[in-house]
């Protein structure tokens, strides 16, 4: 993961991390999605595991989970999706996204075992607070995989020593006080808390929420060590089916351009 992002710096680029469900509209259909991201560029891949709750995500993955739910997506799924995406992709870091009792119902011994022998880089868990660290952060340190946690802008300088604690891999930036997909913060408070975040921590500080044009993503990555898009990507998938992965490829292609299009005009 560490690599992966001291690459993209070495390029003078952010990181382009990209976000799909798993089983999103099959898991058979997945595959060939995931291929579409790094074909058109993705960095870094983001595989969510569908639930029936996902309270921090708006319409477009809500619908993204009811659609890989409904294709009767398991746990042992998303792991076959990742062990086979990591066969064919070795260098690409993959990140499971999603909430605590998926991750946690059968232990998170056995969770992060998994997360281990399927190649997996790491775990982001929306909803088990650094608090509630003993959840969960022990065995997937144990294991070797990155606990990567989230900062929003209402996470002041007193709670951010303990988002930090434990936290590896980067920092994901919530930008908006709300749900995926559905808003965009402004630039000048993004800029403002990178900046903030950067003071505190040397790990990579990655933006998502509510990135949805390459626009977007050009002006984030001039502050960020990396840029997160998901719902626009889940729209495209949401409207194609499994037709989508070329449209999918098309969409991350203009989105990875615009970051090095960016790099290009901060070097000149």
């Amino acid at each position: 993961m560490s690599a992966r992002f001291a690459a993209c710096k070495a390029q003078g680029r952010a990181a382009l991390v990209t976000f799909v469900t798993a089983g999103d509209p099959t898991a058979a259909d997945t595959g060939a999605i995931l291929d579409a991201l790094v074909a058109g560029g993705a960095d870094v891949i983001e595989l969510g595991m569908p639930f029936t709750d996902p309270m921090a995500d708006g319409p477009a993955i809500e619908l993204a989970n009811l659609r890989s739910l409904g294709s009767g997506t398991k746990t042992k799924d998303i792991f076959a999706i990742a062990t086979a995406f990591r066969a064919r992709h070795p260098d690409v870091p993959v990140v499971l996204m999603g909430y605590a009792n998926p991750m946690l119902v059968r232990g998170p011994d056995w969770f992060a075992d998994q997360c281990k022998a399927s190649g997996v880089d790491g775990v982001i868990c929306v909803d088990v607070p650094p608090e509630e660290d003993a959840e969960i952060g022990p065995a997937l340190r144990a294991a070797g995989v990155h606990l990567i946690r989230l900062a929003t802008p209402t996470t002041d300088a007193a709670r951010l020593p303990a988002v930090l604690d434990g936290a590896s891999g980067f920092l994901y930036y919530v930008s908006v006080a709300g749900v995926t997909g559905k808003q965009q913060a402004a630039q000048a408070a993004v800029e403002q808390a990178v900046a903030r975040l950067k003071a505190a921590t040397d790990l990579p500080v990655s933006v998502g929420f509510g990135v949805r044009t390459p626009e977007q993503a050009a002006a984030i990555g001039r502050v960020a060590d990396g840029v997160v898009v998901g719902s626009a990507i889940v729209d495209i998938i949401g409207s194609h089916g499994d037709a989508a992965a070329p449209f999918v490829q098309e969409f991350v292609a203009a989105l990875r351009g615009a970051l090095t299009a960016k790099s290009r005009e901060t070097a000149a």
